[in-house]
């Protein structure tokens, strides 16, 4: 609730107050620069805004793989600020990223925007519109940042952008390397420079103490080509033993032994009756009867 809080007094120059209702900070020296930065009347604003934005993802895509369509993950906080300032997200970004984007957030975040009631309905509708990415967090929500965090976790292998105003959220995205972070500032988009973590982790990969994400899958993916590392689904298969039936030798008929059918021949063979002369018969019991 404290991302989506409201109300900023004393404000010393003009968009202090919805800087500070951002909850990107506190007044700071650098949020004060920012604002009188993109400050609505200065001379080429938008050009020096797309250069800065040209600049970051040149770093982003050399160092880390990020490419087109750049998917960006939303949560409440910056689907609050698009609707406050009258922001057009899905016409602006490609503009000002010079590239195809994809507008993303997770089930996590709906669901919080649902639970916090009528005063964000505008900014769930948002989100809604939004591509619907798979989060761990399937059978019990968490809350949105948390959620976003667990997204861009292992290196960021999706290559996600961070779109929030939550000043606790961001500080956390700063302290993992590879995500681009964004914020909106007095109605405007704006790509955040990489962080230092970020810059440092880049350095320590050019030098060769560190393999950055996009190497370790290449490197995968040739030796899978050369049979070194098979696929795990090839490794299940295998482990996978079918139900095997009967022995199909135990299935056959008993064969009966060549000693029990000559004796059976020789049997049949006895067993025939004698046929006796009549002669013979009648002589035998003609004695009989004399004796």
């Amino acid at each position: 609730m404290g991302a989506f809080a409201s109300g900023a007094k004393g404000s010393s120059f003009p968009g202090e107050a919805r800087l500070a209702n951002s909850g990107l900070c506190g007044g700071g020296v650098r949020c004060c620069f920012l604002v009188r930065w993109l400050a609505p009347g200065k001379p080429g604003m938008k050009i020096t805004r797309q250069k800065h934005a040209k600049k970051h993802l040149g770093f982003f895509r050399n160092n880390f793989g990020v490419r087109e369509p750049y998917q960006i993950l939303l949560d409440g906080t910056f689907c609050q600020a698009a609707l406050r300032g009258r922001i057009q997200l899905r016409e602006q970004l490609p503009r000002y990223l010079m590239g195809e984007t994809q507008l993303c957030t997770t089930r996590c975040v709906l669901k919080e925007l649902e639970t916090l009631g009528k005063d964000l309905y505008g900014a769930k509708l948002i989100a809604q519109k939004c591509q619907v990415r798979n989060c761990p967090h399937f059978k019990n929500s968490v809350s949105g940042s948390e959620c976003l965090l667990s997204m861009v976790e292992d290196g960021n292998p999706h290559h996600y952008f961070v779109a929030t105003q939550d000043q606790n959220l961001s500080m956390k995205v700063k302290k993992k390397p590879g995500i681009p972070l964004m914020f909106i500032i007095q109605n405007t988009i704006v790509l955040d420079k990489p962080s230092p973590k970020t810059i440092a982790f880049a350095k320590a990969v050019e030098s060769g103490q560190l393999v950055s994400g996009q190497e370790k899958q290449s490197i995968k993916q040739l030796k899978e080509e050369q049979g070194l590392v098979k696929d795990p689904e090839q490794r299940r298969k295998k482990k996978r033993r079918k139900i095997s039936g009967p022995n199909p030798l135990s299935c056959l008929k008993k064969k009966k032994k060549t000693q029990d059918t000559n004796s059976s021949a020789s049997e049949k063979k006895r067993k025939r009756k004698r046929i006796r002369n009549r002669s013979t018969s009648k002589v035998l019991s003609e004695k009989q009867n004399a004796g």
